[in-house]
């Protein structure tokens, strides 16, 4: 199992895969029924590891919640205006989830349209920007990683009976975490 960024959250006791489970805000039965929704305050990228949002999204995209991941995300993505690179950045993790979401569903075209459409955010970012990294994670490595699903969604195995299965071997890796006692650079 892979290592936590975040706080310590407690995961939900699903992760939701649409027609499997229960939808987790409009079901009774849903694991997250009847919480407010998320109003978190927009992500600064120069303290991107301040944000316990983003860094959740990460923990639950890497521990298999793909669902739950794209849920953080698109909070942080409507508190940004959903303009900006921040914004197409949150807008391109939140497609990869959804990709992951169609895999669980076995709906591999969906996966591969996703992937197509993250891919091109991740690579428009890079052009834009120069950066190799943003936010913490290397978007050339995200580029790849959309390739490898939209080329080779059908390798990606699921069983969406399972109540939390993580598919991908790669795993989101955030640069530079800080230590609560060192400076942020």
């Amino acid at each position: 199992m892979g290592k936590k960024y975040s706080e310590e959250k407690k995961f939900p006791p699903y992760a939701f895969v649409p027609g499997h489970y229960p939808h987790p805000r409009s079901n009774p039965e849903g694991h997250s029924f009847g919480l407010a929704e998320k109003q978190p305050e927009a992500m600064d990228i120069n303290q991107w590891q301040e944000s316990e949002q983003y860094l959740f999204g990460i923990d639950l995209f890497n521990f298999g919640y793909y669902w739950e991941a794209h849920e953080e995300w698109e909070s942080l993505w409507k508190a940004s205006g959903k303009e900006g690179n921040i914004a197409d950045f949150l807008k391109a993790l939140i497609k990869v989830s959804a990709a992951a979401v169609k895999i669980r569903q076995c709906q591999l075209s969906g996966a591969k349209e996703h992937a197509l459409r993250a891919g091109n955010i991740f690579k428009k970012l890079m052009e834009e920007t120069g950066k190799r990294t943003f936010a913490g994670l290397d978007l050339d490595f995200l580029l790849r990683f959309c390739n490898l699903i939209r080329e080779h969604a059908e390798q990606f195995r699921s069983n969406p009976q399972v109540p939390v299965e993580i598919i991908f071997e790669q795993q989101l890796v955030p640069e530079k975490i800080y230590d609560n006692d060192q400076q942020n650079n």
